[in-house]
């Protein structure tokens, strides 16, 4: 191809070229051609070599060699090279590069051409990629009153925009003359005004105060713009300058927030809008948008609101999914203001969970789980839960996590709430969140006469399937507290699964532990579980033993620690292996293990030592959560007495320097109203003089009613350390 062919010739070589290598060889020979014709005397075929280099940029190539051949165009005296200089310019230059400073002064004296073509190109460069410094500089040339009357009052707004977002204070330079711009009649000059004065209200709280007076005149203007006739020159499918309006909507939106005066006028124009406003193409529902987030943003009458909801309502019927998505993130911005309103568009809401975008599919769940509430939660959680059975990988982990934190919220009964989780652990057990089981945990504990009924259901789901590992963790627990319940023959609640005896279950809890699917946590509550039954079942002191050199360093210290009460403390063992308390977290005594402000409450008679916590040494010691204290408080109440089984538990590894020797305690029982006392004595060796703390934590369960309290003992007399 020869170096002289004009731009059209050169097009079409490169469009006919079959390979990427062959359209490189082609680009790269033009613009070795481009450079040397860029080194030699102005030859009249400058402004024709930067075009062919502008279209070479079009196409991802490297242009910046042309970025000075920009800078001489523009100061030419020529009209056709300025114009392809200063569109070299807008593409190759930004506020960034050194070389757009050496045109600061070529477009200042560009503004006060004489030809309004050449303010113009200087207009919209400006507006394109002015830096801060150029604004500074250039502002005081930007007349909008005298470039009026050159017709040049668009571009003359839009380079105004550019300077105030780039220099706010700059503002007050334009302020006066964009007032007067509102009564112009051309609409591009309007359009213009209105993006103008947007900027300046959004940027300044005066000048925002100083516009709401011509919020009547803006209105006039957009009722104008609604109720005109057709008009060739402005009409978009059927709608007058949507443009402008979609403009005019936004300001009156900045203007009405948070005032009422400026709300109540236009509150009219705003159902008139509403109600004129074919939705049936594009521009039409790009008006209507901008109308229900001016009428959501300000203080319009509740009547409005409620038909601004509707207009969202019809937009999730429309064949467009940007449409849907934009009418769904408008309803979850309101869904709290004006739930009931949102409420009456719950079924085509739940319709969109169906859809085939994945992001309409997402706002849908979001909406979806707003709008649960205790009147319909029966009903709506039926449709989530079908959602949730065939919705993407993506969104199941926030789909559990909204169910969860409804059903917690709203749920009509215990069997319900424990249900409704149960079903979702079997769905997607594998994408809930952590807390998932110890929650669970406390909620069937705390539905003392749903026992027999869940530890059915969670065996019956165990010998199903344990692949999914917080179920499965779920039903080892309760195996292990309430498996005795699985001999009846008959359960109220459900069909009961016949268990002919412990042994049977002990078989499913050895499946669990054997299992190449189960996890080191869920062997760990399965050999938990095994261990509750050995008061009833004899064979699981071999199991529990197997354990004892396990790799696993977790589950290895449990079957330690379970091997021991075997051996050492036997006769404990049916004390300690006793039916887990009903953990209450609301209760006025739960203080998750920590001292009330470090005082010292004084100990009443009822209350018994029961936790002791040894200070930390300076050195490495790493507190271990996983030791003995998986076995918490035990109580139960006969009659008027209480009987406390009392586990003495460490939070942190003892100092070496302490020994600590507990003696038997005098009884389990302690009668009501003072009749009586339970003491034990615990010895400490402390030769190395520590500083000795005591923290003491009750549990006893009194009419029903369990209580709880946790204190910090450090005033111990000096001879102790």
């Amino acid at each position: 191809m020869s170096p002289s062919v004009r731009l059209q010739e050169m097009i079409r070589v490169i469009r006919g070229a079959r390979t990427q290598g062959e359209e490189r060889g082609v680009i790269q020979r033009e613009c070795a051609a481009i450079r040397a014709q860029f080194r030699q005397a102005d030859n009249g075929t400058r402004s024709h070599n930067l075009a062919k280099l502008l279209y070479v940029h079009m196409l991802g190539y490297p242009a910046h060699f042309g970025q000075m051949e920009c800078v001489r165009l523009i100061a030419s005296p020529r009209y056709n090279e300025k114009r392809v200089g200063y569109l070299g310019a807008m593409m190759l230059l930004d506020e960034k590069q050194d070389a757009s400073l050496l045109i600061t002064n070529s477009i200042k004296n560009d503004l006060s051409h004489s030809s309004q073509y050449v303010q113009s190109l200087a207009l919209c460069t400006l507006a394109c990629m002015g830096s801060a410094e150029m604004c500074r500089d250039l502002a005081p040339e930007i007349d909008l009153m005298k470039l009026i009357v050159m017709t040049l009052t668009f571009q003359a707004a839009l380079c105004a925009v550019h300077m105030v977002r780039k220099v706010p204070e700059l503002g007050e330079l334009f302020t006066p003359a964009a007032r007067s711009l509102l009564s112009e009649k051309n609409h591009g000059v309007l359009h213009g005004a209105v993006v103008l004065i947007t900027e300046l209200c959004e940027r300044n709280p005066d000048t925002l105060e100083q516009f709401r007076k011509a919020v009547p005149e803006l209105v006039l203007m957009m009722k104008g713009l609604v109720m005109s006739g057709y008009s060739p020159e402005h009409n978009v499918a059927g709608i007058s300058d949507p443009f402008l309006q979609v403009r005019i909507l936004r300001l009156l939106r900045i203007l009405g927030r948070n005032n009422d005066t400026a709300s109540d006028a236009m509150n009219d124009l705003l159902a008139q809008v509403a109600t004129n406003t074919d939705s049936s193409k594009t521009a039409g529902s790009a008006v209507l948008y901008e109308t229900v987030l001016t009428v959501m943003d300000i203080k319009s009458e509740s009547g409005l609101r409620v038909l601004a909801v509707n207009i969202l309502g019809r937009f999730l019927l429309n064949n467009d999914r940007n449409i849907r998505y934009i009418s769904m993130t408008s309803l979850q911005k309101i869904v709290q203001t004006d739930h009931n309103a949102v409420q009456r568009h719950r079924g085509t809401i739940v319709d969109c969970l169906k859809d085939q975008d994945a992001s309409v599919k997402r706002r849908a769940l979001e909406l979806s789980l707003a709008l649960v509430s205790a009147v319909n939660i029966r009903s709506l959680m039926k449709e989530l839960l079908l959602f949730l059975s065939s919705c993407p990988p993506e969104l199941r982990a926030h789909t559990t996590s909204g169910i969860f934190n409804a059903a917690e919220r709203y749920a009509p009964s215990q069997r319900w709430h424990i249900d409704t989780i149960l079903h979702v652990l079997t769905t997607a057990g594998g994408d809930v969140r952590d807390e998932t089981v110890p929650n669970l945990i406390q909620l069937i504990t705390t539905a003392t006469e749903l026992h027999c009924y869940t530890v059915h259901k969670l065996y019956r789901a165990l010998i199903t399937d344990i692949s999914v590992q917080s179920l499965v963790q779920v039903a080892c627990w309760c195996i292990g507290e309430y498996g005795d319940l699985l001999l009846r023959g008959e359960c109220e609640e459900t069909e009961p699964v016949q268990v002919h005896a412990l042994d049977d279950v002990l078989d499913a809890l050895e499946t669990v532990l054997q299992s190449h699917m189960s996890s080191p946590a869920t062997r760990g509550f399965a050999l938990t579980a095994t261990m509750k039954l050995s008061t009833r079942i004899t064979r699981i002191r071999s199991i529990v033993s197997i354990y004892g050199s396990c790799i696993d360093v977790e589950l290895q210290q449990r079957a330690v620690e379970y091997n021991a009460l075997f051996k050492k403390y036997d006769h404990m063992r049916a004390a300690v292996l006793e039916r887990m308390p009903v953990i209450d977290k609301s209760s006025p005594g739960h203080t998750n293990g920590e001292s009330a402000g470090g005082t010292i409450k004084e100990l009443e008679p009822t209350k018994l030592t029961q936790e002791i916590v040894f200070p930390q040494e300076p050195s490495n010691q790493v507190s271990d959560e996983n030791d003995c204290n998986k076995l918490r408080y035990f109580r139960r109440t006969l009659g008027p007495t209480y009987r406390l089984f009392v586990t003495f538990i460490s939070h942190s590894h003892p100092p070496q320097s302490v020994q600590l020797q507990m003696k038997a305690p005098s009884g389990d029982v302690i009668p009501a109203h003072g009749l009586g006392q339970v003491t034990q004595t615990v010895l400490l060796n402390n030769p190395n003089k520590v500083s000795l703390k005591i923290r003491v934590r009750v549990c006893y369960t009194s009419q029903s009613s369990v209580c709880q309290d946790t204190v910090q003992i450090d005033s111990f007399p000096s001879t102790a350390w």
